[in-house]
């Protein structure tokens, strides 16, 4: 009997050690499988950097090219980048040249190489962020715009420019440079305001709408405690005019602005009342009122788009609310991972909807990574969640043929064979003893 339970105990003491060189060879492969895969990956994802870079260096050597078209294809390459991808990295470390290059092809370029160059430029201050590099881009740029605004250049290229000179002033500017950036925009919405007055009728609705949203997205980053009845109440002045124009975009833009306008002249302390506010007070409920209530339920005519018009009445409606009752407007913005932004006031609507307007696409990307937008909305992005496993990854990790699970499954037996041989073992020594 004893002889019978030693050579069982043998036994399975050989079947333990076949199972575990098994294992052990199967776990050294899947290691050795696992450790290649990471290195492959590794090494995959190093290259991806490298071709990165490398497809950015070549689109920065394509400004240098001759060939306008070649130019252009650089500023559209690089303009994709930095709207779809963080590259901050890059953009500190090239941003003295590209900087340069981007002037160049703003003073010397076509109209469409002039306003690629110009919102290459934006993205360039908003991705290196507010601080000294900032501010002098803007101050190498300023003579540079301010010449093509002033310049009878093609509206394409001053409505880019606009752009372009509204966010180097956001990111860089300080309160003089704001207020030079303004006024520069003040002339092409009151052209008669301008040393050099010029007909209102030679610049396209366009470009006004475009100076007007430019302006009041300088206007939000005035303290309140800066605001001046004087100038609020000249401002609601013309924009009031403005509500009067043909041109759907131009009425929308000054409606924003006047919401805007209301919204400081609200914050202004009551002892600080002047003249001046109280003219304000009459103005909007002498004029302004009846302007907006008239564009909300506004029927169109004859060509009018239904889907511009309802655009119309949809923000005239928000604005009138906000003139009657000083309830600024909610809006709500989804993000990643769950994160959600609301909006209660026009000051950050305006600041939001110029943002998305310059970002496009990469707004969201930006919001989830630039420290710049998260301190303007007051944002912290949550942890990226753990990504769910792909088809394959499941098949890979959790499949009951996967190299893992046939891992699994040999480790418990290795285990299940160990512990019936120390069962065995203590019963010799029990027969033994």
């Amino acid at each position: 009997m004893g002889f019978i339970l030693c050579v069982r105990a043998a036994s399975v003491y050989r079947s333990t050690r076949k199972g575990s060189k098994l294992f052990d060879s199967d776990d050294d492969s899947l290691s050795t499988s696992s450790s290649t895969l990471s290195d492959r990956t590794l090494v995959h994802e190093n290259d991806d950097i490298h071709d990165e870079e490398f497809q950015l260096e070549d689109y920065v050597d394509a400004l240098y090219e001759k060939r306008p078209s070649t130019r252009e294809k650089g500023l559209k390459g690089l303009v994709d980048a930095f709207s779809s991808d963080f590259e901050v990295v890059f953009a500190e470390n090239k941003h003295v040249t590209l900087v340069h290059l981007f002037i160049n092809s703003i003073k010397r370029g076509s109209s469409s190489e002039a306003a690629l160059a110009s919102h290459a430029l934006g993205l360039l201050a908003i991705t290196i962020g507010a601080g000294y590099r900032a501010h002098k881009i803007l101050e190498e740029a300023m003579p540079h715009l301010s010449q093509a605004l002033k310049g009878g250049c093609e509206s394409g290229k001053r409505s880019a420019v606009l752009d372009c000179l509204a966010i180097l002033t956001f990111v860089g500017g300080n309160d003089e440079d704001t207020e030079k950036s303004m006024e520069l925009m003040w002339h092409l919405i009151h052209p008669k305001s301008a040393p050099q007055a010029v007909s209102s009728n030679k610049l396209p609705p366009n470009l006004v709408a475009f100076a007007i949203s430019a302006w009041a997205f300088l206007l939000t980053t005035i303290p309140s405690w800066k605001a001046d009845s004087k100038f609020l109440l000249v401002s609601a002045s013309v924009m009031s005019s403005l509500l009067d124009k043909d041109d759907r975009s131009v009425r929308i833009a000054a409606g924003e602005a006047l919401a805007l306008i209301d919204e400081l002249q609200r914050l202004i302390p009551d002892e600080n009342e002047s003249p001046e506010k109280a003219q304000y007070e009459n103005l909007l409920y002498g004029k302004i009122l009846n302007q907006v209530e008239d564009l909300s339920i506004e029927a169109g005519g004859k060509g009018s788009s239904k889907k511009d018009l309802n655009n119309q009445r949809s923000s005239f409606r928000d604005i009138l609310a906000s003139l009657e009752t000083g309830d600024g407007p909610e809006a709500l913005v989804k993000l990643k991972h769950g994160d959600v932004l609301k909006f209660i006031t026009w000051t950050q609507l305006i600041q939001l909807n110029f943002l998305k307007h310059f970002l496009g696409k990469g707004f969201l990307t930006h919001m989830q990574e630039n420290d710049l937008l998260q301190e303007i909305f007051d944002f912290t992005p949550r942890r990226d969640k753990q990504q769910s496993l792909t088809v394959r990854e499941k098949r890979m990790f959790r499949s009951p043929n996967s190299a893992i699970s046939k891992a699994r499954t040999q480790l418990l037996k290795k285990k299940r064979s160990m512990a019936q041989a120390c069962k065995l073992c203590d019963m010799l020594k029990q027969i033994r003893q």
